[in-house]
């Protein structure tokens, strides 16, 4: 009896996003606002990987993303790789940059902060210690660690 694969296609143009732990898959494409996207998406959650043990990927066909875009994965997957593909072929590979200000998309930890209680968008400086990142509320000054970011 023959080997049984499952075959996923190649990308011929678009991006992919490795190295994503395992858990936080899901959470990458809100931060990326994938739901309701008309590309072909591939997802791979659980694969072996020598980083995480367990690890995403996340494959866009005909989708490229500004770096600002990129940049807010780290919050989620600080070591993410991003591989831009066009005919077939890796033509770029990006590392993930934490961006100094995170808006609208995590939720601050402070039950009493406005930004549960009326419809304002978010908005944090991150702090990065080592390989822990924490968000500072600019509107009531509390940390949110990153176990609480979403």
């Amino acid at each position: 009896m023959g080997r049984k694969e499952l075959v996923v296609s190649a990308l011929e143009n678009g991006t992919v996003l490795d190295h994503i732990p395992a858990e936080n898959v899901y959470k990458a494409l809100d931060i990326l606002n994938l739901k309701g996207v008309e590309s072909q998406i591939t997802i791979g959650i659980n694969l072996a990987s020598k980083i995480y043990g367990k690890k995403g990927i996340i494959k866009i066909a005909d989708k490229f993303f500004e770096d600002e875009e990129l940049n807010k994965l780290a919050l989620i997957a600080p070591k993410a790789t991003v591989n831009v593909i066009r005919g077939f072929k890796v033509v770029e590979k990006k590392k993930l940059v934490m961006p100094h200000e995170i808006i609208g998309i995590a939720k601050c930890k402070n039950p009493k902060c406005v930004t549960n209680h009326q419809p304002i968008k978010t908005k944090f400086t991150t702090i990065e210690n080592g390989n822990e990142v924490s968000l500072l509320c600019c509107y009531c000054e509390k940390i949110t660690d990153s176990k609480h970011i979403f």
